[in-house]
């Protein structure tokens, strides 16, 4: 058991838990008297984002210990008497130096996740340290050498460890949290994989599949800064409330400059105002409309048939057409971006006269060539050949002109395909149009045409099932070079375009080689509940080994039917929740949600509305004159069915799951996934007769 008295151990470790934070307090003293010598505006500009980075990494939460585990390694002939390393989510040194705390990451850290008996690396002892409010309570030691002697309190793994099983369960309320104290071999394999390998995780609901992308990215930063330094790293998640979630987690492991965006932020922007049948939504998404859109933005080019003639001073020069048709050959087979090939196009021009003019005995500079190719003779015939296009403007043409799709679909989509793809009533022009977000997609495909989008060294994409494949692509044009950390369950996939297979994803991400690494065993979701998710997996995905949990909760598992209103029981079952420490998700299908919040409203209970864009809307009880009043969400939140995807909740009470899966036509998938959400407690309550895959 895990040591709560006062002991000289206890005492030898808060003091040094103690001297850490003063360490870490002299380093951000340090950072922050960084000076600027004010070289000059860009410099100090410079300096002033590194500086404010550093001391942001340098942030000390009292409430988040500064270690949270200890190493002793076994003597070796530099270290006779051994060496002994605390182990924390930063680096922390004395004045001298020399370390008071090992970043989790460093490779002298990884014996930590990774050493046991049979191979201690070594290691002579492994100690967790238990923590409340901050302030050291516990802690446990495993001797890892053989001849190593007993100790208090001593423990084997997970299984055995009671202060990994209470990190494990602690109740959280708001984002979600870190998971270095309690990182498993498993996932640490895939957290600290190369940068050089993309993988994908195929991971089960409860694996931490999120959580070993997050840490995967935070240890890429520290080992290979350098390399990530300039290229960044991107976050990208299913919506905003996913992303608002997950937003603390690398701040709090120091990385504060990595983007994270949802997947329709990162496309070229149209005002989206419009939603698309799910059959429209599939074809859009279908990787078949990359040809067609290639097509319509290449097909504007026309071929050279007059050549071009520029006065220089006093004479003319001809570039004649059998010329400029291979320039523009040359160009269209090429690589370079349609915006940069037309100003190539134009460049290619006035070289050709340069050459020209030095056949003559001229001597043309640089500066001459490039104003001959913005003279109006060059732009009239590039605009003429290879015209300015806007992204926004060919899809809108696209998907209203008739003729204009035809022509580029041709021998690619059939004549029915083409009618569902054009807009029934169109807009006069492209800012008038309902855009949906699926027309974005498109949008951005062609805008990677014209142009190169920014780019990152490494991508962390969540929740990848439910990508289309043009979304993929769009994925893949910001990461053509980098590596990519894929994350997802194909279980889960709930979009019509949904993948069943990963293979075909990572082609459509450009990452064809990567590996696909399976998570199946669970820590967060109680096995009762994982269990009875189980049920419905061979409805949903042939070949999908079952998750398995690594613990039991007592009463983790409810399912009540009734006989009078539903709303007034789901109300019941979330006071009995708030009896327990935690946060509580109310997660009912749409349909339901105005009667289980009026419900919730009667009785004055204080909950927040989980939005798309990750802001709760709090109900008209938990808001206040005071601002304090709105410090602190409440610990309530109800979550439409749709948006429960990657949260988590420690008490979870689904309301009608008949509901839920007669919602969509995915809506088994959709379940699968509400039922996964609890990490101490799920309440099923059902008026109507649950789903026949459930109840089996």
């Amino acid at each position: 058991m895990p040591l709560t008295l006062t002991d000289p151990v206890l005492d030898a470790e808060r003091a040094h838990m103690a001297g850490a934070r003063e360490c870490l307090a002299r380093m951000r003293a340090r950072a922050e008297r960084i000076a600027d010598y004010g070289v000059d505006d860009l410099a100090s500009y410079g300096l002033g984002k590194v500086r404010a980075r550093r001391l942001a990494s340098l942030a000390d939460d009292p409430s988040v210990p500064p270690f949270f585990g200890r190493v002793d390694r076994l003597p070796d002939p530099e270290h006779p008497a051994g060496e002994t390393f605390h182990i924390g989510r930063r680096h922390v040194r004395d004045d001298a130096g020399d370390p008071m705390v090992i970043d989790w990451r460093a490779p002298m850290a990884r014996p930590f996740y990774r050493a046991s008996a049979a191979e201690p690396l070594g290691l002579r002892l492994r100690r967790r340290f238990g923590f409340a409010d901050g302030a050291l309570t516990s802690y446990e030691d495993e001797p890892l050498h053989v001849g190593s002697p007993p100790h208090v309190g001593s423990a084997a793994g997970l299984a055995e460890s009671r202060i990994l099983l209470e990190e494990i369960e602690r109740p959280r309320v708001g984002p979600m949290r870190d998971i270095v104290a309690t990182i498993q071999p498993d996932q640490d394999d895939l957290v600290r994989a190369s940068l050089d390998d993309s993988i994908c995780v195929q991971g089960a609901p409860g694996t931490g599949k999120t959580a070993v992308g997050l840490h995967r990215a935070a240890y890429l930063l520290y080992t290979y800064p350098e390399r990530l330094k300039r290229s960044g790293v991107l976050v990208v998640g299913p919506n905003r409330a996913f992303l608002a979630y997950i937003g603390q987690v690398l701040p709090a492991l120091g990385e504060v400059g990595v983007r994270q965006a949802t997947i329709d932020e990162l496309l070229a922007p149209v005002p989206v105002r419009g939603a698309d049948p799910p059959e429209v939504g599939v074809l859009k998404g279908d990787e078949r409309m990359a040809e067609v859109l290639w097509r319509a933005v290449y097909g504007e080019i026309r071929r050279p048939d007059e050549p071009v003639v520029v006065t220089v001073v006093s004479r003319r020069y001809r570039v004649p057409p059998e010329r400029l048709r291979r320039y523009v050959d040359d160009l269209r087979r090429g690589e370079v971006r349609y915006a940069a090939a037309r100003e190539r196009l134009a460049l290619l021009v006035a070289e050709d006269v340069r050459r020209q003019r030095e056949y003559g005995g001229g001597a043309p500079s640089d500066r001459e060539t490039a104003r001959l190719a913005r003279s109006a003779p060059v732009r009239a015939f590039v605009d003429g050949v290879w015209p300015a296009l806007d992204a926004a403007t060919v899809v809108f043409r696209l998907l209203s002109d008739a003729d204009y799709l035809a022509a580029a679909a041709r021998g690619v989509l059939d004549p029915d395909e083409q009618a569902l793809l054009r807009w029934a009533r169109p807009a006069r022009g492209p800012r008038s149009a309902r855009w949906s977000a699926s027309d974005g997609v498109l949008v951005d495909e062609v805008d990677g045409l014209l142009q190169r989008p920014e780019t990152y060294g490494h991508v962390v994409l969540d929740e990848a099932q439910d990508l289309s494949p043009m979304q993929c692509r769009a994925v893949a044009r910001r990461c053509p070079l980098g590596s990519v950390t894929v994350l997802g369950d194909l279980a889960q996939g709930t979009t019509p375009w949904a993948s069943s297979d990963w293979q075909t994803t990572l082609a459509h991400l450009g990452k064809a080689q990567a590996r696909v690494e399976p998570l199946t065993r669970g820590y967060r979701v109680p096995a009762e509940v994982i269990e009875l998710a189980n049920r419905l997996l061979p409805h949903l995905a042939a070949g999908l080994a079952p998750a398995t949990s690594v613990r039991r909760a007592e009463g983790g598992l409810r399912v009540r039917q009734v006989t009078g209103e539903l709303p007034a029981a789901v109300v019941a079952e979330v006071r009995r929740a708030l009896a327990e420490p935690g946060s509580v998700g109310v997660i009912v299908a749409d349909s339901g949600l105005g009667a289980v919040r009026r419900a919730l409203d009667v009785a004055n209970v204080e909950y927040a509305v989980l939005g798309a864009d990750g802001a709760p809307a709090a109900s008209d009880d938990a808001a206040g004159d005071d601002p304090d009043d709105v410090a602190d969400p409440p610990r309530v939140s109800v979550v439409p069915a749709g948006m429960a995807k990657g949260l988590e909740f420690d008490s979870v009470v689904v309301a009608e799951p008949r509901a839920i899966v007669e919602a969509e036509p995915r809506g088994l998938r959709r379940l699968y996934v509400v039922l996964t959400r609890a990490v101490s407690r799920l309440v099923v309550v059902h008026a109507r007769p649950l789903p026949d895959q459930l109840a089996a």
